[in-house]
């Protein structure tokens, strides 16, 4: 078995040759003068750092909630979303410090960071560059996964610092766009978040450490798992609704818009695996399909994978993400190696010549990666996590094509696949990629029929 670090080497020279070869291509296509190199991008300690929320959902209040939080001078100055209630939502939410979903203590006093007049709230398509050009210094991109690569590159070209909820992605042509834009903010010293948060956990910090300094001896294999109760169900359509209206509104339940469970909320697993085989796979097979979610309110994802990846070594990573009720529910990451196993989300190592368990402080995750962030800002410091962000996402997107199409696929044939899930055009009387039968209900991937290459 090869040394990991040396399958790491390789997998990064790999990555970084696509992006060379094809990848300057693309970000000529998509950041017009990202080219040349901008000055460096920092701020001083006490300026105050202005900031764009583009996509108004819970997780993005929580991650604006977090980002005015960080030490610091930092205002909320623009916000973004498609529809005018989320946003105004999301804005009392923030002025009232009642975000339910997030550490309240953190929300104390946000009132007083909040500057986003009627003038700097935008609504629909372009919403996210009325945001990014209205003069703030960082874009927090929190909306479905869909747009991620379009908004991001946007922000890169204007030069702004961002932070990106995973995933980065749903198909292989957007991550390459993200790949792109990721080496344009590295010319540009532009700052770049990644919500993958276990990597600011410092329990999973200290676990992954003790792995890689041959705690467990080399990795044999890896088991990965997002197994939870069933997803809720979208609400009946309204008689006004457009049928990309309906679907934007429910975004998960549609593959082009979320890239299916796998990579909305698997991906975290998937990375970690990464993260302790410092490599990513290169290629996978597996099964999955919709079993109990049928019917006009599912969308067309699936509710259960299977996959298992390879790595460059031998070594293979067993992957589970359901979502079913009455079934046995996990969020976990374990891996074996020759010389002993562990649990990582526990912090528990098992060896031959010794047993650990995690014992140190605990953090919220969520916000450390945010004071990272705003910390690097500041002291011009060098921190982007895009190339990350986007190398989990595609081993989260590797994984659904394997489920959809039932074959065998490799890593360089997914990351070059051509095969696009975007509309043919972005209003909201467009025609969405996926439409419902007579029956109302939404065809999904047939394995074995399906091309995803």
């Amino acid at each position: 078995m090869r040394n990991s670090t040396e399958v790491y080497r390789s997998s990064t020279i790999s990555r970084r040759s696509f992006v060379k070869r094809s990848g300057a291509v693309a970000a000529a296509a998509v950041l017009p003068g990202a080219l040349s190199i901008a000055r460096a991008a920092h701020a001083a300690g006490g300026e105050t750092l202005k900031v764009a929320l583009i996509g108004c959902g819970g997780r993005g209040t929580g991650a604006a909630a977090q980002a005015l939080a960080t030490a610091g001078p930092v205002k909320l100055w623009a916000m973004a979303d498609l529809f005018s209630d989320k946003l105004e939502a999301s804005l009392a939410s923030l002025c009232k410090g009642q975000d339910a979903s997030y550490d309240r203590e953190a929300h104390k006093g946000l009132a007083g960071k909040i500057d986003v007049p009627p003038e700097r709230r935008f609504i629909g398509f372009d919403a996210y560059k009325q945001a990014i050009d209205s003069g703030v210094d960082v874009a927090i991109l929190t909306t479905a996964p869909h747009f991620r690569p379009i908004h991001f590159a946007y922000a890169v070209e204007k030069g702004k610092h961002a932070f990106m909820e995973k995933p980065v992605a749903v198909d292989a042509p957007g991550i390459r766009r993200v790949l792109a834009a990721a080496e344009m903010a590295k010319q540009k010293n532009l700052k770049v978040g990644v919500g993958l948060q276990r990597h600011h956990d410092a329990l999973y910090e200290e676990t992954v450490k003790r792995i890689h300094d041959g705690a467990i001896g080399d990795l044999v294999y890896l088991r990965a798992f997002w197994n939870g109760t069933a997803y809720r169900a979208r609400p009946p359509r309204g008689p006004e609704m457009t049928e990309i209206v309906y679907q934007l509104r429910n975004p998960y339940h549609y593959t082009w818009i979320s890239g299916d469970n796998i990579a909305e909320q698997h991906v975290h697993n998937l990375d970690v695996c990464n993260w302790l085989a410092k490599a990513h796979p290169v290629s996978a097979q597996g099964q999955g399909g919709r079993q109990v979610r049928i019917g006009p309110l599912f969308g067309d994802i699936y509710d259960h994978h299977f996959v298992e990846f390879t790595y460059a070594d031998g070594s293979r990573l067993f992957s589970q993400c359901r979502h079913m009720a009455g079934c046995w529910n996990s969020v976990s990451e374990h891996v074996v190696g020759a010389q002993g196993k562990a649990e990582v989300n526990a912090g528990r190592i098992e060896s031959a010549a010794a047993a650990w368990r995690y014992a140190g402080p605990k953090t919220n995750p969520y916000q450390v990666e945010h004071d990272r962030l705003f910390e690097a800002i500041r002291a011009g410091k060098p921190f982007n996590e895009a190339e990350t962000g986007a190398i989990s996402t595609m081993t989260a997107i590797l994984g659904r094509m394997a489920t959809y199409s039932g074959k065998v696929v490799s890593w360089d044939d997914a990351l070059g696949s051509q095969i696009s899930l975007a509309p043919d055009r972005y209003d909201f009387d467009a025609t969405p990629p996926v439409l419902p039968g007579e029956d109302g209900i939404y065809p999904c991937a047939v394995p074995g029929v399906t091309k995803v290459v």
